[in-house]
């Protein structure tokens, strides 16, 4: 019985450092610049198969990645998104798209790779796909866009569009500024996570309610 518990466990510990380690190479070199090879080295796998053995592709180990963080941040967008219901106030929506994520950094402790693994993965096209499809099952991130589009109705859709576009990036970068910061040992423009995320929510407020310019 012993060896049949241990089996699985050892598959799942496994399986967790092949992420933790593909999570880090990716966002330092880049997706495509690291192979299922380099991954299973510096995970310590003897077999340089194992990546494909335990994931398969690496879009699908680029999508295992994506879901155990987005797992994760549902629980704390959810909460945020509940307290939030019924408000008309912008900055309420902005803080539950800004602080699940760096909340969840925060709770990664340091360094942490996460922000650095989204904008490698948002440049490209096709992988950004995968992380947009982990995101549409998700309760609270439907009621969140729901609800901050309420509040800035009066809005064309494409401006819209464009906006959320625009906050996504600001989210990313600037916590990608910070983790990075934070991983080098170097000075930080905001003394904590919490702080960095009240900026965000101040400057993607103001983003949001920003005049439009008409277009001839």
């Amino acid at each position: 019985m012993a060896g049949r518990t241990a089996r699985p466990e050892r598959g799942s510990a496994t399986r967790e450092l092949i992420l933790a380690t593909a999570e880090r190479l990716f966002a330092e070199y880049g997706v495509h610049a690291v192979s299922n090879r380099q991954i299973s080295e510096a995970a310590g796998q003897g077999n340089s198969a194992a990546v494909g053995y335990h994931f398969g592709t690496k879009a699908d180990l680029v999508r295992a990645i994506a879901r155990r963080h987005a797992d994760e941040m549902e629980q704390l967008r959810a909460w945020m998104v509940a307290e939030a219901a019924g408000s008309a106030d912008v900055r309420d929506w902005v803080a539950c798209l800004v602080r699940p994520f760096t909340r969840h950094l925060e709770a990664q402790g340091s360094p942490t790779w996460y922000a650095r693994f989204r904008a490698q993965v948002m440049a490209d096209p096709a992988l950004y796909q995968i992380t947009v499809e982990e995101s549409l099952p998700s309760p609270s991130l439907r009621l969140l866009v729901d609800g901050l589009n309420r509040c800035v109705s009066d809005l064309p859709a494409t401006v819209r569009e464009e906006r959320w576009a625009m906050a996504r990036h600001v989210i990313v970068h600037m916590c990608v500024e910070r983790e990075r910061a934070l991983a080098e040992g170097a000075s930080t423009l905001h003394p904590s996570w919490d702080d960095l995320a009240t900026s965000l929510i101040d400057a993607i407020a103001g983003l949001w309610q920003a005049p439009v310019t008409p277009r001839p």
